[in-house]
This record gives C-alpha cells, sequence and structure tokens, in this order.
C-alpha cells in the first residue's frame, strides 16, 4: 500500500497510519466495525500534504452519521480548545474537574507565598491535600508549553510551599500542577519529572492525563455540543455557562436563541448521551 505523509497540529510531517485513526475512534467509543469502516473511507480520499486536521473533519463527519455520541468523544479534544479566547472558562473547567472528585475549588486566587503574592488559577482541597493549579490554555491544539513555562511556574510554586495557607484548616501547599490543554515539551516534560511538578496534558501522562480526567469525572465542556453553532457557544461562556450540565436547569437560555422546545429536547437529548 501506498505510504502518505500527512501534516500534523504542529507543523511536522508524518506517515498516516490507519490502526492510530481506529484506535482514536475506537477510544472514543465508536464499535472496531464503525472505526475500520470509517478509517478505510478516509485512506481513499488520502492525498499527500493532507493535515491531520482535515482528516478528523472528516472522521468526525462520518461518525456523526454512524454514532452521535461517539462523534462528541471524538470531537472533545477541539471542544476543549474552544474554552477561550481569555482562558478563564479553561481555568472554571479545571476547577469543576476537581470538583467532581470532591475537592472544594476556588479560582483566580490571589495567595501570599514566602516572598510574594502569587494569582493562583484554581486551588483545590479536601481535608488531605491542598492542590494548586496553573491552567495554561491554548486555542491552538499544536502549541507546546515548553521549560521557560515549567521553570516559572515551579519557582512560583516553590514560593508557595514555604508558607502557611488556610483552606479549609491551616496547612501547607501539597502540590502544584502545570495544567494545559494541549501537549509539552520533552525539555519541560524532563524537566518537571527530575523537580517534582506535576504536569497535566492532553495526553500526558499516559494514565491520570486531561482527556482521562474528562472521561473519569464526565464533565464536559458546553462546546462540545454539536446541536449548537460556534455563536451560540461563544454567548453560554460569556455567560459563565461552562458545563454541558448547566443548561439542563436553565433552558430558558436555549429559549433566547429562538430554540423550539423541539430543538430545545435535541439539545438535552444530546447532553444526555454524555450522561450529565
Amino acid at each position: 500500500m501506498t505510504q502518505t505523509f500527512v501534516i500534523k497540529s504542529d507543523g511536522t510531517q508524518e506517515l498516516f497510519h490507519a490502526e492510530k485513526l481506529i484506535n482514536s475512534l475506537i477510544h472514543a467509543g465508536a464499535t472496531d466495525e464503525v472505526a475500520k469502516a470509517i478509517t478505510t473511507h478516509i485512506q481513499t480520499e488520502l492525498q499527500e500534504g493532507m493535515s491531520t486536521k482535515e482528516i478528523y473533519k472528516h472522521a468526525f463527519f462520518l461518525l456523526r452519521k454512524k454514532y452521535r455520541k461517539a462523534a462528541i468523544k471524538y470531537s472533545l479534544r477541539a471542544a476543549v480548545s474552544e474554552l477561550g479566547p481569555t482562558g478563564f472558562p479553561f481555568e472554571k473547567f479545571i476547577a469543576e474537574i476537581f470538583k467532581s472528585k470532591g475537592y472544594e475549588t476556588k479560582t483566580g486566587e490571589i495567595v501570599m507565598g514566602s516572598c510574594v503574592a502569587h494569582e493562583v488559577d484554581v486551588v483545590a482541597w479536601n481535608e488531605n491535600k491542598l492542590i494548586m493549579c496553573e491552567a495554561k490554555f491554548h486555542n491552538q491544539i499544536g502549541f507546546k508549553s515548553d521549560l521557560k513555562v515549567a521553570l516559572y511556574v515551579k519557582a512560583r510554586f516553590d514560593d508557595l510551599k514555604e508558607a502557611k495557607h488556610y483552606y479549609g484548616k491551616e496547612r501547607n501547599l501539597d502540590e502544584g500542577w502545570l495544567v494545559t490543554n494541549t501537549k509539552f515539551t520533552q525539555t519541560a516534560i524532563h524537566y518537571a519529572e527530575c523537580k517534582g511538578l506535576k504536569l497535566i496534558g492532553w495526553n500526558y501522562p499516559v494514565k491520570g492525563n486531561l482527556q482521562d480526567l474528562i472521561d473519569d469525572t464526565a464533565v464536559h465542556p458546553v462546546t462540545c455540543l454539536t446541536t449548537l453553532s460556534k455563536h451560540q457557544k461563544v454567548s453560554l461562556l460569556s455567560q459563565n455557562i461552562v458545563l454541558c450540565r448547566q443548561l439542563i436547569p436553565q433552558v430558558e437560555i436555549l429559549k433566547s436563541f429562538g430554540f423550539s422546545d423541539a430543538k430545545i429536547n435535541t439539545v438535552l437529548q444530546e447532553i444526555a448521551l454524555l450522561g450529565q
């Protein structure tokens, strides 16, 4: 079979591997039969220099026709990248993941370290642990957080660990996390592993990455709904509606879009598919 090079989101080239596409579709919830059928279809239209973004869009279109729930999950990474442009919705999204794991949370906190005050994107705590997070949001999936970011964040957390904090009770900071919706450079990963800085990216680490956390907690961003337009999603984010589940008790917002009862039911059915 002819080998075809495709362009990744970071601009580099790689050989197209059918197995990778099949596995990503199956991971999203498609059956083995549907995943293989979609991949076979994609291969008939594959061209040298085609971007992985184009391939993803076409696979999503085909998947949506076959299996709507899997299509929503397959679009999740792109949906998280739409939580912008300010990055605040991403901070709230991360806080909601912690809440689903039993933590109390605050966002945009000014916290005093040993030497100076720091703005902390997400503070999460329970009886046993205090965690502070730096949330790095990027609109472009191919963007990577590099060593400079890891060095800067590590220095801030070191200062915060030398001070006492009152969240539930007086305590020290247990863990500092650097969370991004994209990836890290290998140098940043090597430094973080060496210095004990916890990194959470879309697919890093292998277990417990951002995609895993979303799957485990069923905390889905409102931007993953295929029944809403991009403009409508932006409107919801501006009203501080970040999660699909927030729409369930606030259907009047959907009515403000001019949605009929039938259209509202379609949106709610899609939310139900996600297990909200």
